[in-house]
């Protein structure tokens, strides 16, 4: 089968379709990893901060953002003619968090957005999948002028579990995303693998 394509003659192949969480701390990136990759025009509820939000957002760090994520992100790429993936993009401010159970129902995995500079911020995403065994992977956003650091030593900070992915990435950049989405959906599968090898021994 050539890449993308069915082959000459024979039906077009119907595309199994797998949703993959991308959360993360306010201002880490989700929008714009979903936008960066999306191959339709992705869905977007974003507002703009307003002073009544201040006393709660906080935006150490990132004062240029005006606006925040209140519901989801969404958007869709088709990774090959067999395999597209519906990205939800998690609200990252402590207020929306109540929507994550919502967002995280049936999905494959997740991606973690980290920001070196605020690498706190992505400890709460960090927890939330590993009490529910929601196989994910942490991408390290690089953000131009943040200092950057080996990936060991991120996942030192962070306390990671050795099985967990860690790649650097570029929220902006399609190919760099896309490289974070087949790695989650590598590892989610075989975390899958591995845990009905388990049931079965």
């Amino acid at each position: 089968m050539i890449f993308g394509r069915s082959e000459r003659g024979k039906p077009p192949v119907e595309p199994v379709t797998l949703k993959i969480l991308v959360a993360g701390g306010f201002g880490v990136g989700k929008t714009t990893l979903v936008g960066a990759v999306s191959e339709i025009r992705p869905l977007r509820t974003e507002e703009f901060l307003t002073e009544a939000g201040r006393p709660v957002d906080d935006t150490s760090g990132v004062e240029a953002k005006h606006t925040t994520t209140v519901a989801m992100d969404f958007g869709r790429i088709t990774l090959r003619e067999d395999l597209v993936l519906y990205l939800f993009g998690t609200p990252g401010q402590e207020r929306f968090w109540f929507m994550w159970d919502e967002l995280s129902e049936g999905a494959l995995g997740a991606v973690v957005l980290a920001d070196t500079r605020r690498l706190e911020d992505c400890f709460a995403a960090v927890d939330y999948f590993e009490r529910r065994s929601i196989p994910f992977l942490v991408g390290v956003n690089c953000f131009e002028g943040a200092d950057h650091y080996p990936a060991q030593d991120v996942r030192q900070a962070l306390d990671l579990d050795q099985d967990v992915p860690l790649v650097l990435c570029d929220a902006r950049d399609r190919e760099s995303v896309k490289e974070v989405l087949v790695g989650v959906v590598q590892h989610a599968m075989a975390y899958a693998a591995n845990r009905r090898q388990a049931v079965t021994t």
